[in-house]
């Protein structure tokens, strides 16, 4: 006998099917991959990532797992009833379902709470013995031990980079916006061993695709020790190359630059949120100083590091004039990627709680919570301000001759602690990266946040009563 099937989807679209956006991001989320490593084999597994692909609701599959995060909440609740109208059973988990379980459980046959390792072998046992419980809810902060490696033979050829894993978990800090600070967890370490095992358990891909990789913590450096001794490790499986994330402070260390560099790391994720030093102050992001920006950038160039770095606009001490300054300002500094958004007041952080009990949230529609959307109003810019800088920023980063300025910056700024050979090698590997970031960051900007700053006018019209912020037109 076939043995019963499931799927398991990590769902992407915010604004519904009918408004799909497919992204062309190099590399997929963990969860999918993940939580596929985890499922016993009792059943067969299919993995969907609605970032590239659309969902088959005829699919044969006889159980649904979605994963999703709080802007997609909406959207899953309608998947989920699509699928049950059609017999299947469908569970879900993720960030959104952890933290607001009891607006997810209505929807769903069931919902897992928390880290699905400690959990999901038996959700799974459970649901094909036809005794599925409604919650299944996961230890605090369990141990990061024994984790099986994800399956990246299931994730799908659109993707440059299936090669996802992650050494830790946590944060050392506490920004008001992030949502690891609605519920605080202790910063954890995968034994070194473990991560290793993940990063060559890749028999099943192609040659080239084994060779690339990307570490999906939220800050690799959130315990430098541990993360000198892993790149050390990974150092010695001479990939082509490795992305990772930490936070901006993990600079000042050259021994860590070092050891990335030896370690093949092309790219860095790095939270930078803002140039304007009062703006950081008001989301308690202390570790950033925004005139050391220039400098620790020089760092990564130098060692041949692109760095890909998320900004924010609509904090709430962000002006006009700086707004005006950005594009200049972005220029001295020398990124080689943005990740341009919106700041988004994510329910249950510290950042949501302020807004709300100052009567500024405008807009209490989930899905529209993903960086695209402006939904609450700053305290000193306007929405034709913040609109209006995310287009100006975005065009002038963007446009192919500045594109081009900052990769040919990049390419002559590597110095020889680099490595001749290594420089040659990565040329190609490191050029696709930052091409594919910079016309992903563009395709992003012209699908998704150009039409919503149409939209916009209309909406923030409509709602003149709320205050001056919302009267000037778009």
């Amino acid at each position: 006998m076939s043995k019963p099937k499931l799927q398991i989807i990590v769902l992407f679209q915010n604004l519904g099917e009918n408004q799909a956006y497919f992204a062309r991001s190099p590399a997929p989320p963990l969860a999918g991959a993940l939580v596929a490593g985890l499922t016993p084999p009792i059943v067969e597994v299919e993995l969907l990532h609605e970032m590239v692909r659309p969902i088959d609701y005829t699919t044969d599959a006889d159980f649904i797992a979605l994963s999703f995060m709080d802007y997609c909440a909406p959207h899953a609740f309608e998947v989920a009833r699509k699928f049950k109208l059609l017999g299947k059973t469908v569970v879900a988990g993720g960030k959104y379902a952890s933290t607001f379980p009891e607006k997810v459980i209505p929807h769903m046959d069931a919902v897992v709470v928390g880290e699905a390792e400690p959990v999901w072998a038996r959700v799974v046992e459970d649901m094909v013995n036809g005794r599925l419980n409604r919650v299944y809810e996961a230890p605090f902060a369990p141990p990061l031990d024994n984790i099986p490696p994800p399956r990246y033979d299931l994730i799908e050829p659109a993707y440059a980079v299936p090669v996802v894993t992650e050494a830790t978990r946590g944060c050392k800090y506490s920004c008001s916006y992030c949502q690891l600070t609605i519920e605080r967890k202790p910063f954890r370490m995968r034994p070194i061993e473990d991560v290793i095992r993940d990063l060559t358990a890749t028999e099943k891909l192609p040659f080239h695709k084994r060779k690339m990789a990307m570490l999906l913590d939220n800050n690799l450096g959130g315990d430098m020790g541990y993360a000198k001794e892993l790149l050390t490790e990974i150092a010695k499986l001479k990939l082509w190359g490795l992305g990772t994330q930490f936070s901006f402070d993990c600079l000042h260390d050259d021994e860590f630059l070092d050891l990335l560099a030896k370690a093949r790391c092309g790219m860095a994720f790095i939270g930078l949120e803002s140039l304007n030093e009062p703006s950081l102050l008001s989301v308690h992001k202390k570790q950033n100083k925004v005139e050391e920006y220039k400098e620790l950038f020089e760092k990564l160039k130098e060692r041949g590091i692109l760095t890909f770095t998320g900004m924010m606009l609509a904090l709430d001490e962000d002006t006009p004039s700086y707004y005006e300054s950005l594009p200049g300002q972005l220029d001295e500094i020398d990124p080689s990627t943005i990740l341009l958004s919106i700041s988004i007041p994510i329910p249950g952080t510290p950042f949501h709680k302020k807004v709300e009990s100052e009567g500024r949230l405008i807009d209490r529609d989930l899905s529209h919570y993903e960086g695209d959307h402006l939904v609450f109003r700053p305290n000193k810019v306007t929405a034709h301000d913040v609109f209006a800088a995310f287009r100006n920023v975005n065009m002038y980063f963007y446009s192919w001759k500045n594109i081009l300025r900052r990769w040919f910056r990049f390419i002559r700024k590597q110095n020889a602690r680099s490595g001749v050979l290594r420089r040659i090698l990565q040329a190609p590997i490191l050029s696709m990266i930052f091409f594919r970031l910079s016309i992903f960051q563009r395709d992003h900007a012209q699908k998704k946040v150009y039409p919503e700053a149409r939209t916009s006018r209309r909406r923030w019209w409509a709602r003149r009563e709320l205050g001056t912020g919302a009267r000037r037109p778009l």
